[in-house]
């Protein structure tokens, strides 16, 4: 048997268990696993400038490509509790990725020693798993049980806390015989998949809703084959937007109070029966009304955790099965059912719905200067082809680039989409880009989202990962000013100052540019909505040329209130801007309008 450290043996499993990169900050407690990772090789490490950083960065890797389990590291005390943001949102999205952090010596965890704090119990709660491990024998065990966790069931993340005597503790560990544990998934029976597939038939106006456990399960083509053997429309989720392309006749678009589509939302409403496959059924895509959610339509639910089954409302029938497994009996027995003739005819459904696509359209081109944010997507939709991955997490950019951007693949709307911190774009997108150089790699903000982890821009400028960051800057917290509306109040969301240093700012106050460039990038500031689009062909030209992040900053108007409901309502949501009435006013929509 060979005799190696236990952080050695560690970083041997990470390695048979497919790890190739991995995101951190050393410190000392976690200073033995670092020389076990630069003695041992093939783990490429990408140094952030913060621990939540390179959180982040793990879960941007994570949700690149199937398989990819996204590893990050940090020492003891706060590299630890930074990190919980991170796994807090990959445990709400169902993302894996693997936390190790350095620990206080074992003797010394109970005396209160520096930077000694029971991260395992703080974990806890946003973790498959969080552990300190104490015996430096356990250390194989514990490895191998955390990605047999992360991929089993419903994936997630997994904490692991290494004291540092433990770390560096020799133990006998034979890296040859290693042998990943076999994932567990939930499997749904033929004869559940029949009973689902009697209410689909039955129904009249059926709409298949597809989550991100479909993405997870790498499923989307079953998805897309099973819609167009039934002639079924789908309704992505935020999370599992790109299981089918925008521009499919299938794609009836997204529903919710925020980040919907006009003819989603209205051809939902109209539905008769809806399947769910991997999704949660969350409150921004229902709405909080759930009576209006559910009236008058029947719902099958299928998602891989059985205690997500009735957990927001009781669905008429559900199934406790792994996205992929349940699709591949659905376009089974869905093909036995057309050969036989016994599947009704959905043109005249699918007719209607392709009709509203065509008519309930937003408005995007607008002149103005300072220009609105919807100019900015429809120039988006333009400069960035089918190919392109877009990353972002939350704030009035993502609302409106859910609604107006379009997604032809899945994995390339990369969104953090329950937690939703800001900050965690620019990781992300770094974490996106490492995972797949060779792809476009667009990151969407507003300004506070990337004041709020700006540094890691440094990140992409040192370990050269070239991604273009569209900002758009109106210099206010521009949801939560939105969400102030109904209390009559307008307080501490505004962002503006004069910049004595950048006076040709006038109150949009820091001045991203120089910024950007001071950490090592190249940046590229626009008033005019003119001249967008010369401005990402030319970002990304830069970004090729330098191989760093290029940013776009694109000057907003102070206030623009986007389209969404004001009492958590689909059937409510408010249209604050002029809609689309001729083609030109929307002449990146995913079908022309049709007047």
């Amino acid at each position: 048997m060979a005799r190696m450290t236990a952080a050695r043996a560690a970083v041997e499993i990470l390695k048979r268990e497919g790890v190739v990169n991995a995101f951190g900050v050393p410190g000392a407690a976690i200073n033995p696993f670092y020389k076990a990772l630069k003695e041992g090789g093939g783990i490429d490490h990408t140094l952030a400038r913060h621990v939540e950083g390179a959180s982040h960065m793990a879960e941007g890797y994570t949700r690149t490509n199937p398989g990819n389990i996204g590893v990050c590291i940090g020492t003891s005390g706060p590299a630890g509790t930074d990190m919980i943001t991170g796994l807090y949102s990959a445990t709400g999205d169902s993302i894996p990725i693997l936390c190790i952090t350095g620990q206080a010596p074992t003797h010394l965890l109970h005396k209160e020693d520096f930077q000694a704090v029971d991260i395992a119990s703080i974990a806890k709660p946003v973790t498959k798993m969080a552990v300190t491990v104490l015996e430096a024998a356990q250390v194989p065990g514990v490895f191998q049980q955390a990605f047999h966790l992360m991929r089993s069931g419903r994936p997630g993340p997994v904490l692991i806390d290494l004291p540092i005597d433990v770390q560096q503790t020799e133990i006998e560990f034979d890296p040859e015989t290693y042998e990943p544990l076999p994932v567990y998934k939930p499997s749904a029976t033929r004869a559940q998949i029949e009973k689902a597939i009697t209410f689909l038939v039955e129904s009249e106006r059926p709409l298949i809703v597809a989550g991100g456990g479909i993405i997870n399960a790498d499923a989307s083509d079953l998805l897309v084959e099973f819609a167009e053997i039934t002639d079924t429309p789908v309704v992505p989720t935020l999370m599992g937007w790109g299981t089918i392309p925008d521009d499919h006749d299938l794609n009836a678009g997204m529903v919710g109070q925020q980040t919907g589509h006009r003819y989603g939302n209205a051809t939902f409403l109209e539905s008769d029966f809806v399947l769910g496959i991997g999704n949660r059924w969350a409150n921004r895509h229902t709405g909080y009304n759930l009576d209006v959610y559910t009236k008058d339509r029947k719902f099958v639910h299928v998602d891989i955790e059985p205690t997500q089954l009735g957990k927001i409302f009781a669905p008429d029938y559900g199934i406790a099965s792994d996205a992929k497994v349940a699709l591949e009996l659905f376009v089974e027995v869905a093909k036995e059912l057309k050969a036989a003739g016994r599947l009704p005819d959905r043109s005249a459904w699918v007719a209607s719905h392709l009709e509203r696509k065509e008519t309930l359209q937003r408005r995007t081109h607008f002149d103005d200067i300072p220009m609105k944010p919807q100019r900015v997507y429809e120039e988006m939709n333009k400069a960035f082809g089918k190919d392109t991955r877009y990353v972002t997490t939350i704030g009035l950019s993502q609302i409106a680039g859910a609604q107006m951007l379009h997604v032809y693949k899945p994995r390339h709307w990369i969104n953090c989409g329950q937690a939703g911190p800001l900050g965690w774009t620019i990781p992300a997108a770094l974490g996106v880009a490492k995972a797949d150089p060779d792809t476009q790699v667009v990151a969407l903000s507003g300004d506070y989202d990337f004041q709020f982890m700006i540094e890691e821009l440094a990140v992409g400028a040192q370990h050269r990962i070239p991604y273009v960051h569209v900002l758009v800057n109106n210099a206010y917290l521009g949801l939560i000013r939105q969400a102030q509306i109904g209390l009559d109040i307008n307080f501490q969301v505004n962002l503006e100052f004069e910049n004595q240093n950048s006076p040709e700012l006038g109150v949009y106050g820091v001045d991203h540019v120089k910024v950007a460039e001071g950490l090592g990038c190249k940046a590229i500031r626009v008033t005019d909505p003119n001249e967008l689009g010369t401005a990402f062909e030319q970002a990304k030209k830069l970004a090729q040329e330098y191989r760093v992040p290029v940013v776009v900053e694109a000057i907003l108007e102070r206030i623009t209130n986007i389209s969404m409901s004001p009492t958590a309502d689909i059937s409510a949501v408010k249209e604050f801007e002029e809609l689309a009435t001729e083609p030109g006013h929307a002449p990146t929509a995913i079908r022309p309008l049709k007047v």
